[in-house]
């Protein structure tokens, strides 16, 4: 007897190379929206740097009375074909109140937008949720070969509660608007 095999949903963050460049396997518990100006980032989906230079809306719907970490960093840097400076980060945010915004918490590296020079990269927003409030008494003052792990490893962060990536590609000169 022949059996008929279940089609599987395929993890976009799987498929996107996330989880194992930048993450493990993680099961999602909290829901995070990021919008750029009205466009709404889904896993994979395109966004024109010039969209990208202001710092997404992150909206969270964790729990209020707990405290969430937001990094967002480049694992294509600076070249996808050599990403000799992976993960590049580009914004770090500690002590998120859940049921909010990513605005009510600490900004511990301000925001970068993204500035491919070659390729398509992708954009990694992830978020931890904290055991504690958490100091980051030394940020990082370069932002090349950040490392998602070691960081939620340095700071007992555990696992991801939740993640979205995007593409950008650099704009031909022309076309920025």
């Amino acid at each position: 007897m022949a059996y008929a095999m279940e089609p599987r949903c395929v993890d976009p963050l799987v498929v996107g190379r996330v989880i194992g460049d930048v993450m493990d396997m993680f099961i999602p518990t909290i829901n995070m929206s990021v919008y750029y100006g009205t466009k709404h980032v889904s896993n994979g989906c395109d966004i024109k740097p010039s969209l990208a230079t202001s710092p997404p809306t992150v909206h969270l719907s964790g729990f209020s009375d707990q405290l969430y970490t937001l990094v967002m960093t480049d694992p294509d840097a600076p070249s996808p074909s050599e990403p000799t400076k992976k993960e590049w980060i580009h914004w770090m945010v500690v002590n998120i109140p859940g049921a909010g915004q990513v605005t009510r918490g600490k900004t511990v590296l301000a925001y970068m937008g993204p500035t491919p020079p070659v390729g398509i990269h992708r954009f990694v927003l992830v978020l931890f949720r904290q055991k504690n409030p958490i100091s980051v008494d030394n940020p990082p003052e370069i932002r090349a070969n950040f490392n998602t792990r070691s960081f939620s490893n340095q700071f007992d962060l555990g696992l991801p509660v939740a993640c979205v990536y995007f593409n950008a590609q650099k704009e031909p000169m022309n076309k920025r608007r």
